[in-house]
């Protein structure tokens, strides 16, 4: 059984978990790193960096335009927010061998398989789930990521891939970064189903804050996007000193934080909020459409 660990005095950092993420080898030991850092590390950072990396999505046509069509996430945001969460959280938290993550990962295949998708879109959709953690990590986290823990997140999310019947997945992860590089090269544009995406998405996360502070949300999505997303959403670049002060607040955030956590550990999905599941998380294969759900194996 994988060790456990406790804050010290209920408050400090643990630096066992560090320690141990030192001992591991990313290629072999994958599950139980990223565990370690969603769990333990980076689990507000890994969060906000996920919702960031869906976001990314958007600006192509080909992702934004088949979320339109199902009219899924427009008219059911809140829902499609926590569906989606529930599953990568089931198998980040689990691991994709364990039966929950096997689980996890075989119901998002079934809701993928009612739609045409092209590999394509579905490897730049993983790639921006081992960039943006990465990059978000790297940039406001309390500490960087190792090169093995990149690492680890590549492979990860190379084995979910597999799982996921993708195919001509890269080899490593500066080819991975070379073919995302590439496609939103060849496919970012703006069009309206990107704005109509990323508005709803905006309306989403408005819903989360009281109402003198949705005016903010979209200033901030788009203080802390890159100019080509701003382009393909067709969003105005705001003011300097409020992206300077968006990313100050994040800069400041980190400092206290690398002593001090206030989330529970380990940060685990029972303790997660679902917003559109206040009784709890769900059962995984009650998320998702109703009309694609499929009722649970009854097979041991």
């Amino acid at each position: 059984m994988p060790a456990a660990y406790t804050k010290r005095f209920g408050l400090f950092r643990n630096s066992a978990v560090q320690r141990e993420l030192r001992t591991l080898d990313p290629a072999r030991d994958h599950q139980r790193m990223v565990y370690l850092l969603t769990a333990y590390e980076f689990p507000f950072d890994i969060t906000r960096a996920l919702e960031l990396a869906l976001f990314h999505t958007y600006a192509s046509p080909r992702v934004s335009g088949l979320l339109v069509r199902t009219g899924e996430f427009e008219h059911h945001g809140q829902k499609r927010y926590d569906d989606t969460s529930r599953l990568i959280a089931e198998f980040m938290e689990s691991g994709y061998d364990s039966e929950k993550g096997q689980r996890a990962i075989a119901h998002m295949n079934h809701i993928h398989g009612h739609y045409r998708i092209d590999n394509a879109d579905f490897l730049f959709v993983l790639a921006t789930f081992v960039f943006y953690p990465i990059d978000w990590i790297n940039r406001y986290g309390w500490r960087q990521l190792t090169q093995s823990e990149e690492q680890a997140l590549f492979y990860f999310f190379r084995e979910v891939g597999q799982r996921m019947h993708l195919h001509s997945l890269p080899n490593t992860l500066a080819e991975l970064r070379t073919f995302s590089e590439n496609y939103e090269e060849k496919h970012f544009r703006f069009t309206e189903s990107n704005r109509r995406i990323a508005d709803a998405t905006v309306k989403i996360v408005q819903g989360w804050f009281p109402r003198f502070l949705h005016p903010l949300v979209r200033p901030t999505f788009s203080a802390l996007i890159q100019d080509k997303l701003r382009t393909a959403f067709g969003y105005q670049r705001p003011p300097s000193w409020f992206i300077a002060m968006a990313e100050g607040a994040l800069w400041i955030r980190k400092w206290p934080l690398r002593w001090l956590t206030f989330k529970p550990y380990p940060s685990l999905i029972e303790q997660t909020k679902f917003r559109y599941y206040p009784a709890g998380p769900p059962d995984i294969e009650a998320v998702g459409p109703a009309h694609l759900r499929k009722e649970p194996s009854s097979e041991p």
